[in-house]
């Protein structure tokens, strides 16, 4: 076993499965729980570790009840923010998990200044700029996970209109993780071939409403939460690929500085993750269409970004004075 420390800032439903699948999995040394529920994590720090057991891991867990008990991570993933609910809009938390991420960053960054931070929290793409703004790491090691689930969400509906039988799906999703995300049809490929030439106009159109559409499916079935064994495996994933140093590729909310013509915007894209974190960024060449999508997917974080720095002028938004609590139950 290697000596990672991964910290989780935020153990609702996401965190807490997240923690699950780290422990289970014997990728880390040790996983530091961070929530305002003290009971909670105990519970869940106990109850993990029994699990852990099970299979004989050598994985511990630990309850961070203290300030200075979270520390020296060298993965932090941070899913802290107010939940999301039916008719709710991933901007809709805007504000508040906007704070909430200024406060996370002034309570662990001193101790975990060399760590790769994974964002969770919604709505992503802004609380990466945020959370770059705030802590003035380099972007490599500041990004968001969502492309990453918003993938996964394309290859299920995909594999829902498939009819023969296939090895693998190739798919990304790229843009804003909000309803005008860019699932990328023209770079889909079922074993080899291109999914134009195998399903129907109809049932990509389909497609591509219910993978915008995926989260807030869930979120409104569910009634008082949203998704999370997708988005805990995802990011599990992630934090795979920088521990075994693999270059994967995932769609990663990103900083981007004068790739795809945007500059200082956090959008998500195909990266290559690594020991360092981000390693590099792809640049995809995009159809005409492909790239008019992705004009309109980032309005919505420059908005966002637009509107919190209004905020920032107006009414000092990020005044640390302003302390929130912290609570992460939910992420879609």
């Amino acid at each position: 076993m290697n000596n990672i420390t991964i910290g989780i800032v935020g153990v609702g439903n996401v965190g807490s499965t997240l923690a699950f699948n780290l422990a289970t999995s014997g990728l880390c040394k040790t996983i530091l729980l961070k929530d305002i529920r003290e009971d909670f994590i105990k519970a869940m720090s106990i109850d993990i570790s029994q699990a852990a057991k099970a299979s004989n891991n050598k994985t511990k867990i630990k309850a961070c009840l203290c300030k200075d008990e979270f520390k020296n991570c060298n993965i932090v993933v941070i899913t802290a923010g107010i939940a999301r609910k039916p008719n709710m809009s991933r901007e809709d938390l805007l504000l508040t998990n906007a704070k909430i991420i200024q406060n996370v960053f002034d309570e662990i960054l001193e101790q975990n200044k060399e760590a790769i931070f994974i964002i969770v929290s919604n709505p992503l793409d802004a609380m990466v700029h945020v959370a770059l703004e705030k802590s003035k790491l380099p972007r490599n090691r500041i990004f968001g996970m969502a492309g990453a689930l918003d993938t996964s969400r394309f290859k299920y509906y995909i594999d829902q209109k498939l009819t023969n039988k296939y090895d693998n799906i190739e798919a990304l999703v790229i843009g804003s993780h909000s309803n005008k995300m860019v699932p990328l049809i023209n770079h889909v490929k079922i074993d080899g071939k291109k999914l134009t030439d195998i399903l129907k106009e109809k049932d990509i159109e389909e497609i591509l409403e219910n993978t915008k559409n995926g989260g807030a499916k869930i979120v409104e079935l569910l009634k008082t939460g949203s998704a999370y064994f997708a988005p805990a495996h995802c990011c599990f994933l992630m934090c795979k690929a920088i521990i075994t140093n693999s270059k994967e590729v995932f769609a990663t909310s990103t900083r981007l500085i004068k790739e795809y013509n945007y500059n200082n915007l956090t959008l998500g894209v195909p990266c290559i993750l690594g020991k360092d974190g981000i390693e590099k960024i792809i640049e995809l060449k995009l159809s005409k269409e492909e790239t008019i999508d992705l004009k309109n997917s980032a309005k919505i974080v420059e908005e966002s970004i637009n509107l919190l720095q209004g905020l920032n002028n107006e009414t000092n938004i990020w005044s640390t004075q302003c302390k929130m609590w912290w609570l992460c139950k939910y992420f879609d």
